[in-house]
This record gives structure tokens, sequence and C-alpha cells, in this order.
């Protein structure tokens, strides 16, 4: 199984990404927060890997930490939740972020995650509420805990960051969040303003 890709960014697309490692493309999937913090096509990157294999699908999942591997395998244990929903979970938060709201108990939050519900957070806080904990605290003595939950500004600059790193130009990018941060509000989760901060830069002459 691949755990590992060492290589150079070939593409990066709005839910993948293609590495090329010795002149093989492979296309890992990751969460839209990851893609933002992908270096620029032809830079080179590090990401680890969980494969899924399937009869009629080979499919690999790529983190940039052993903190965002190891949620996702925690969120994809959970009953009902693939790999794929787990991925979207963690679409909707930074790791740190995410951690702390699974441990809080924090459903009306996590339900606003796209595609969550409140039946969907109430299952993952109670199946991982404790389990996330273990995960903090490896972390941290590790030296690889994410941030803790940022303010509404630091999510726009995060949004800022990841449409940069994909590409578009300081103004570009900085026009796109303020169009759909004051559209959507502050409590807006990342996942949603990066989709939506997409839909307005591509309609952009």
């Amino acid at each position: 199984m691949i755990a590992r890709l060492r290589g150079n960014v070939l593409e990066k697309g709005a839910e993948d990404a293609v590495i090329d490692v010795q002149g093989v493309g492979y296309r890992v999937n990751l969460s839209s927060i990851a893609l933002g913090k992908l270096p620029a096509e032809g830079q080179a990157v590090d990401v680890r890997i969980r494969t899924v294999v399937r009869e009629d699908a080979f499919d690999l999942f790529g983190f940039l930490s052993v903190q965002e591997e190891e949620l996702f395998q925690l969120l994809n244990s959970v009953s009902r939740i693939g790999p794929r929903m787990a991925l979207g979970v963690l679409s909707g938060m930074e790791v740190g972020e995410l951690i702390a709201a699974l441990a809080r108990g924090e459903v009306a939050r996590l339900a606003k995650i796209h595609g969550v519900g409140k039946k969907t957070a109430e299952r993952l806080v109670l199946e991982l509420k404790d389990k996330v904990k273990n995960i903090h605290t490896e972390a941290v003595a590790r030296g690889t805990a994410a941030p803790m939950p940022a303010a509404p500004s630091g999510t726009k600059a995060d949004l800022i960051s990841a449409l940069l790193n994909l590409g578009y130009k300081q103004p570009q990018a900085e026009k796109a969040a303020d169009v759909v941060t004051e559209r959507l509000g502050p409590d807006a989760s990342f996942q949603v303003l990066f989709r939506e901060s997409m839909k307005v830069l591509r309609s952009t002459p």
C-alpha cells in the first residue's frame, strides 16, 4: 500500500491534486483546506497517504500532517462515514478547530459543515468526543498540534492564502474573500467560503 508520496505538484484541481514522483503521476484526494496549502504547481511536496481499495476503485487520500491523517482515520471509523465524507468533514474546519469542536461536543457548529447535518454531527460527537482528545495529546507531545480555533479574521486570512496557493493574484484573492465573507457572514465554514470564492473567481472575466 502507498503510505507516502514525495515529489512535485503537477496539477491542482478543486478536490484533488496530481503528484509527480519520478515521472509517475498519482492523483490524490485532499481536503479543500489541504489543497489550499499545497505548494504551487511545479514545487516540491511531501504528502502522507491512506490507500483505500474497493472492488471498483483504488483511491489515494492525502494529508499534510500526522494529526490530519489520524483524524481522518477516526472520522472514517464512525458508522456511515466513508473516506470521502471524512475528507469533506476535514474540509469544513482546520484540524485543531475540528478536534476542539468534537471534544467540546459542539453539535450545532459541526452541523454547519457542508454535507454533515445535525444527526451526523451528533453521531460524530458521540463516537469521537473522547477519542479525539488522545489525538490532541499525542500531537502536542510530538510538537505537531494544530492551532486552536482562530478568530473570523484568521479564517479570511486562511482563505486568501489558499487562493494565492492556487495561483490567483493577491488583488483577486482579496476581492473574492471580501465578497464571500460579506455575503455569507463570519460564521461560515472555510469549506463553504472556499467553494464560493472559487465560483466568484471563475465568473470574473
